[in-house]
């Protein structure tokens, strides 16, 4: 394993497009918020170099609170942005990242206007928010996990999470079709990689997902499991894409 740091996976990405061969030998590791990035370069990586082959992993987007404010629901935190009338803080990662553009979809269908504050990194967003400076964080049920300080106000899944039995769904809440934010993870290679590779790591990754202690240890943060194989992960791509490519000519990150 090599680890190609920096740009949000671009240097990885281009690495790989550029510096290998398509012979299933390198595989990319790959996230929904790699596409953000890719999207706000604006053309310095092509996606269909890529063949996308594998996605495993569907983790639910959460508004994350702080247990000790005097924000303490959902409906504590509408009620908060209307009062502010958009100056509410919420704190996160990058700006025009999955996380922001989660939050200005939310914003938009609740009808409340907020202002996102990004940091270096979730981590440090997330001590932000402990520290007062913002009312609510968006990530994912595992974050919380091990920080008694913290809590989810609601998850966009269509049914609450077993693990998180006492964390509503935005449907319940009224807001309506917004039961599929994800963080996605998965693997893609080099177009024109060979059919037999792609044969190989198709029968890899269906052992994976089989796999008890590969579900135990996962599935304990309210990750949904699955194998998307190419065509229903490109579709999924393709849809990204557009939404990613919406949200930053909102905020004037892309022309």
């Amino acid at each position: 394993m090599e680890n190609k740091p920096e740009a949000g996976g671009i240097v990885a990405m281009k690495y790989l497009l550029e510096e290998t061969e398509p012979d299933g030998y390198t595989l990319f590791d790959a996230t929904k918020s790699n596409i953000s990035k890719v999207v706000a370069s604006e053309g310095k990586v092509d996606l269909n170099g890529f063949e996308w082959i594998a996605m495993l992993m569907a983790d639910p987007e959460c508004v994350i609170i702080n247990k000790n404010s005097s924000i303490s629901t959902w409906e504590d935190i509408v009620r908060d942005a209307k009062e502010k009338n958009g100056n509410q803080i919420w704190v996160g990662p990058a700006a025009g990242g999955l996380d922001h553009v989660t939050a200005m979809k939310l914003w938009e269908k609740a009808g409340i206007k907020a202002k996102w504050i990004p940091f270096a990194s979730g981590g440090k967003a997330i001590a932000a928010l402990l520290g007062g400076q913002g009312v609510a964080y968006v990530g994912n049920p595992r974050d919380t996990i091990g920080k008694p300080d913290l809590m989810i106000a609601a998850v966009s899944s269509k049914e609450r999470l077993p693990q998180f039995p006492d964390v509503p769904t935005f449907g319940e809440l009224g807001i309506k079709d917004f039961d599929n934010e994800i963080m996605w993870r998965g693997f893609a290679v080099k177009k024109c990689t060979p059919e037999y590779a792609l044969k190989w790591y198709d029968d890899l990754f269906k052992k994976v997902t089989e796999d008890p202690e590969w579900r135990k240890f996962w599935e304990v943060g309210g990750i949904d499991l699955v194998y998307y194989s190419i065509e229903k992960f490109e579709k999924i791509i393709e849809q990204d894409v557009k939404d990613f490519t919406v949200y930053l000519k909102k905020i004037g990150m892309i022309d």
